[in-house]
């Protein structure tokens, strides 16, 4: 059943007649050794003026840039990369137009010296992992993202034959819950975010909880809330947890982000 599932959301991404606005993401986790911190965030201020070109020119919506902790070498990965498009057919495109938009970038440099500002990139970080995801749903769509905010990023992997009774406790439990720290000015938004590929068994997670904060003084302060909590909903809470396994947790800040 799963299986069929999945297919079906692949299937549904070369689709592009949707009735509702839809966002999709690529995800890059980076591995980036301590003494290439300088050169890598050289690297990154050199692409963030060509994905301000490919926003103009509409083949992305945005691009963020986030700082990863615990962020040991030995933790996993240091930085993330986020892209964000309208159209599935456009993220499975995404190197399309970059050369263009680098040369509507940086005008002065020849399509040689672009190339090698581009291949030198690689120089600087390992691309770990990439993820193809859709965001399927949002407790606080108005909420603006801005440089400095914190995000808790949560790697969720749901339990053979629970796919769907992960995402449905999630939307119809976690999200209510969320939304009360919200109107409270506890919290800035929340959001799940489904992996379109890679799937399979092996794969290390299914789905993406995002937690967003305004400030770490936001964050710090919400561990002070409840969001009003009753028996009934702990109870319903509990048994959501049942239907996945919480893989990994990441505290990220947003170092540059392009709209």
């Amino acid at each position: 059943m799963r299986r069929a599932l999945c297919l079906i959301l692949i299937l549904m991404l070369f689709n592009s007649s949707y009735a509702q606005k839809e966002t999709f993401l690529t995800f890059e986790f980076m591995k980036v050794d301590n003494d290439q911190e300088p050169f890598y965030n050289e690297t990154e201020a050199f692409w963030e003026k060509i994905h301000e070109q490919r926003v103009a020119s509409g083949d992305i919506v945005g691009w963020d840039l986030w700082q990863l902790l615990p962020g040991g070498e030995d933790q996993g990965y240091q930085y993330l990369t986020v892209t964000v498009f309208d159209d599935p057919v456009k993220m499975m495109r995404a190197g399309e137009g970059v050369m263009e938009s680098a040369r509507m970038a940086y005008p002065d440099l020849s399509d040689e010296e672009l190339e090698n500002r581009v291949n030198l990139a690689g120089g600087s970080r390992d691309l770990s992992v990439r993820l193809y995801l859709k965001v399927i749903d949002q407790a606080n769509p108005d909420y603006e993202m801005k440089q400095g905010m914190v995000a808790s990023i949560d790697l969720m992997k749901a339990k053979e034959g629970r796919y769907e009774d992960y995402e449905s406790a999630e939307s119809k439990t976690f999200k209510p819950y969320h939304k009360t720290y919200i109107d409270a000015g506890a919290k800035g938004d929340w959001q799940l975010l489904r992996v379109l590929m890679p799937q399979g068994t092996e794969v290390y997670a299914t789905h993406i909880t995002a937690n967003m904060f305004d400030s770490w003084e936001q964050y710090l302060n919400s561990m002070e809330f409840d969001g009003g909590m009753t028996p009934d909903l702990q109870t319903r809470m509990d048994d959501g947890i049942t239907t996945r396994d919480l893989r990994w947790v990441y505290m990220a800040t947003l170092l540059r982000i392009v709209r």
